[in-house]
């Protein structure tokens, strides 16, 4: 299984549509800010876990639209697929536990005695999955074809969507496996965090020992099941943020972990987090080069631009994903000199898959993901950075000695001296 290699201080699962994605936010702040959170605080030692209705194939487009990090597991089609890591390799153990009680051919046939059923193909044949049928069907009709459909499917063997899934399948289903799994190679989570905003999520709160966060935004059906279930509850709480923001004041509110954004502090002289880390210094960097270059920050040499001043080894050298080699000192002379050159623009700067090696007492390698997106304009290159701790101890910050990058194939620059660092 993907991730940490010893018990994950939290798991943190959530749907993406309307709870960590919040499509009416066309800046994504609240995303980002998740995004800055898991990366500096949370990506070294928890897992992430995007619990999603969607197939793999419109997961992926999703990922093409939003600035979603990448999880270290993906549960698709309401809990019918499960795969791991980056290359999303699929669990076939899963596979084959579904296939035990199902017949798709059979599902298919009971279904097409109720008009009222429309395949949503609309979604293309592509959403269609192995072990997932879905449909549309008028709201005022769903109760009364739910009961029919089930008690004929068991002799055998505005409008809502409806999902026919195999006994056993589901989100709540697969997130109570994965935890299973994890039990048995001993690495029982110490928290888990499930989060989201409409009716095929309710069965992940009902998933025994976690806390839960229904975002401020639920839809009717999940807001009802709330209320019914789960308000007396004080593991599962009812969120007055929206989306990726309410599931950042839910680890507050159950004290999981650091809840404040990088992107919420101003000067990070004056916050220093409780458990220093590489991927905290790489995240705080790369979020000063985003104030620096869209002007959010003063041009003088008060705190907040100590990150100019960076400690960068004299003898440091970054390879430009371009492949031409210059000193560190050098990409910070540069660096003053574009101030401001995205102004008032959609200009943003965010990290993915930030992984840590320590290779001596005071030395580390530092792995991840870089975007950058102006406009509609997005670009990414693979980054390894070497850095060292001052004077030996990590609270005293780092020294960054090398920078090394690569375009990721298919996001690269064609104009490379547009690509700072």
């Amino acid at each position: 299984m993907a991730g940490v290699n010893s018990c994950p201080h939290l798991i943190l699962v959530s749907d993406l549509d309307f709870t960590m994605v919040d499509h009416h936010d066309s800046e994504n702040l609240s995303l980002l800010k998740f995004n800055a959170l898991w990366e500096a605080n949370y990506r070294h030692n928890s897992l992430l876990v995007f619990s999603t209705g969607r197939s793999p194939t419109i997961y992926k487009q999703l990922r093409k639209e939003k600035p979603l990090l990448s999880p270290d597991i993906t549960v698709m089609s309401v809990g019918t697929e499960i795969a791991y890591g980056r290359s999303m390799v699929p669990d076939n153990d899963w596979v084959e536990s579904l296939n035990k009680n199902w017949d798709r051919k059979m599902v298919i046939e009971e279904t097409r005695k109720f008009p009222e059923l429309i395949p949503q193909v609309v979604q293309s044949e592509a959403d269609q999955r192995p072990h997932k049928v879905s449909f549309y069907i008028e709201k005022d009709k769903a109760e009364e074809v739910m009961k029919a459909l089930s008690e004929n499917l068991e002799k055998r063997g505005g409008g809502i969507a409806l999902d026919v899934l195999p006994q056993g399948a589901g989100k709540g289903q697969a997130l109570a496996y994965l935890l299973q799994r994890l039990k048995t190679k001993g690495k029982v989570p110490n928290n888990t965090l499930v989060c989201g905003d409409s009716g095929n999520d309710a069965e992940l709160f009902s998933v025994r020992e976690v806390y839960g966060v229904v975002v401020s935004n639920a839809q009717e059906e999940l807001l009802q099941w709330y209320d019914e279930n789960a308000k007396n509850n004080p593991k599962i709480i009812h969120s007055t943020e929206r989306c990726a923001a309410g599931i950042i004041q839910a680890i507050g509110l159950f004290s999981l972990g650091p809840n404040t954004s990088p992107r919420d502090v101003l000067c990070f002289s004056d916050c220093q987090p409780d458990d220093v880390n590489p991927g905290y210094e790489i995240v705080k960097f790369y979020l000063f080069y985003e104030r620096w270059k869209r002007a959010e920050i003063q041009d003088t040499d008060d705190p907040c631009t100590e990150y100019l001043k960076v400690d960068f080894h004299p003898d440091g050298v970054i390879v430009h994903p371009s492949g031409l080699e210059r000193s560190l000192h050098g990409c910070i002379n540069a660096l003053r000199s574009c101030y401001g050159d995205n102004r008032g623009r959609k200009f943003r700067v965010w990290l993915d898959g930030i992984s840590t090696a320590q290779m001596s007492s005071d030395t580390w390698i530092v792995k991840f993901d870089k975007w950058e997106a102006s406009g509609d304009e997005w670009h990414c290159s693979i980054t390894t950075v070497v850095l060292s701790s001052k004077g030996g101890n990590v609270s005293d910050g780092f020294t960054w000695r090398h920078v090394h990058q690569t375009w990721l194939e298919g996001w690269g620059m064609k104009d490379h001296s547009n690509w700072l660092i």
